[in-house]
Parts: structure tokens; C-alpha cells; sequence
């Protein structure tokens, strides 16, 4: 499995919150608490969003995230507002670049920790259901991947979180015709640039760990001394695979079977179930 950080609020240096942090995203590619693996060492990814960018720059590699020099120069000079960062544990698929997360697609971003169970017997069925104009701009191999371009095939555009609820529901049911008990294992999230959506979900009711930050206002009351509170604005928001330190009162688990909005007009938090596809 994977883990992996989404960041929404005041424009920060990326390294703010991939290295800094006692738990830091580039210590759990070495020392994960929470995930299948300890180790995440099969690629990484960033992508991040610009003031005047409409599609997100990402930048993704095969290497382990914890020596990559590359990595740790972009994170020191890149300033943005909403960015992904993912640390990949292949669950069978190679290697390889086009496999790392995030993926793009227009102005969309998508990062996913999970599996689809027995993926190679529900690959062709799956694959078959993109839509013809998407299915040609699918670089890699991974479950993941193909999960984004049927959420994109069932009106991601238009309303992402009907789109991945019709997506979940129809791994479900191409998994239960191929007598998979558990088809889906999901945390992901996914930005348009303005909004980031994150899910939790998974056939079994036992799904990978996610959390998202306390409000701001309540954070500063409760460490009046952190510098990282007294720099970003009340409507900054992070979401991550695990904790990344043990601050009281920082981190709230995201309820299994949900979806969280981080948005302009307020965040919310929703009950996620999967549709008909």
C-alpha cells in the first residue's frame, strides 16, 4: 500500500510539510506506522498547483522518495496553495514511472492508496468500460490509474463525488461477477484545483487508515507557540494517510465509508456510498 498528503490553504514551501514534520511524509517512506508496509520505497509523486496555473505541474519518479536530491530541490524553492505528495508500495504492478501517482488528466489530479482485488481477472472487463476518448491518454498499469479514468468516464468533471461513488459501484459489481468477495480498498483523493474531495471506502468496512487536520482557529488555541499556525489563513486544510506527528488535538480519523470537501464555501464531510454505475 501507499501513503500519501494532501494540502489545501495558505501557498507554502513544500518541503514546510513533506520534510519538517516529526512524521514528515519522507520519514513514513522509511518508518510508516499505519500502512501494510513500513517501507515506500517503489516511486513517488508531487503535484501542485500555481497562482496562475490551470493544470497542475507533477513531477513523478521510480526512486524511493527518501534520497531523491531532485525531490528535496523542488520541495525548498516550490510555493503552492493545493498540492499532492505520494509515496508508492507497489501491490504487484511494476515499477516504473507512469505507474507513481498522482495522475493528471486536464486540470484534474488524482492520488489513490488501496487495491482493487484480484485486478488482473477485472482488468479487461474495467478497462472496456472507459470511455474510447479517455482509454488512449492511460500511461500505466495500475488500479489505480484505471479507477480515475472511470471516474473521469462517469462525470468526474461534473460531479466528482457521484462519479466515484458510480466508479466504487461498478468495481463492486465486475468483481462480485468474477466471484471477488472484496473488490475495493480505497482511500483517494482528487482536485480540481479549487476543491479536494478525499474518500474513504472499501468493500469490507476495514479501510486504510485517513485523517484530516482541526480547523485551524481551534489549533492556534490549543498550540499558540506552532509557527506553521501563525502563518496560514483559518481556511487551511490537511489530509493524510497517517499523522504526521503527535500533537493533541491535530488529527481527526475520517469516518469509514466517507467523503470530506475542502472548498471555498466551507468544507464538509459526507456519508459515501457506492451507485450504480
Amino acid at each position: 500500500m501507499c501513503r500519501w498528503l494532501a494540502y489545501s490553504g495558505t501557498p507554502v514551501l513544500l518541503e514546510t510539510l513533506l520534510y519538517q514534520p516529526e512524521h514528515s511524509l519522507i520519514d513514513q517512506s522509511l518508518h510508516a506506522r499505519m500502512g501494510v508496509e513500513t517501507t515506500n520505497g517503489d516511486g513517488f509523486g508531487v503535484g501542485w498547483f500555481g497562482p496562475e496555473m490551470t493544470t497542475p505541474a507533477v513531477v513523478r519518479e521510480i526512486g524511493p522518495a527518501w534520497s531523491n536530491r531532485n525531490l528535496r530541490e523542488i520541495a525548498s524553492h516550490v510555493r503552492s496553495p493545493l498540492f499532492f505528495a505520494h509515496i508508492r508500495a507497489s501491490t504487484g504492478s511494476p515499477v516504473q514511472q507512469t505507474n507513481c501517482h498522482p495522475f493528471r488528466h486536464g486540470r484534474w489530479m488524482w492520488m489513490h492508496n488501496g487495491a482493487i482485488a484480484e485486478f488482473h481477472r477485472l482488468r479487461r472487463d474495467l478497462a472496456l468500460a472507459v470511455d474510447p476518448k479517455l482509454f488512449l491518454d492511460i500511461e500505466g498499469s495500475t488500479d489505480s490509474e484505471m479507477m480515475f479514468y472511470l471516474a473521469l468516464t462517469l462525470g468526474l468533471e461534473d460531479d466528482p463525488p457521484t462519479a466515484v461513488a458510480r466508479m466504487a459501484g461498478l468495481v463492486e459489481e465486475i468483481g462480485h461477477e468474477h466471484d471477488v468477495e472484496f473488490p475495493l480498498q480505497m482511500t483517494l483523493a482528487v482536485t480540481d484545483g479549487l476543491r479536494l474531495w478525499a474518500f474513504r471506502y472499501s468493500s469490507q468496512a476495514e479501510t486504510r487508515s485517513l485523517y484530516y487536520s482541526s480547523r485551524v482557529e481551534s489549533l492556534r488555541a490549543l498550540h499558540p507557540a506552532m509557527p506553521f499556525l501563525k502563518e496560514v489563513s483559518d481556511r487551511t486544510r490537511l489530509i493524510v494517510s497517517e499523522p504526521l506527528g503527535d500533537l493533541p488535538g491535530v488529527w481527526n480519523k475520517v469516518p469509514e465509508g466517507s467523503y470530506g470537501v475542502v472548498q471555498p464555501e466551507g468544507d464538509v464531510l459526507r456519508p459515501f456510498t457506492p451507485q450504480p454505475a
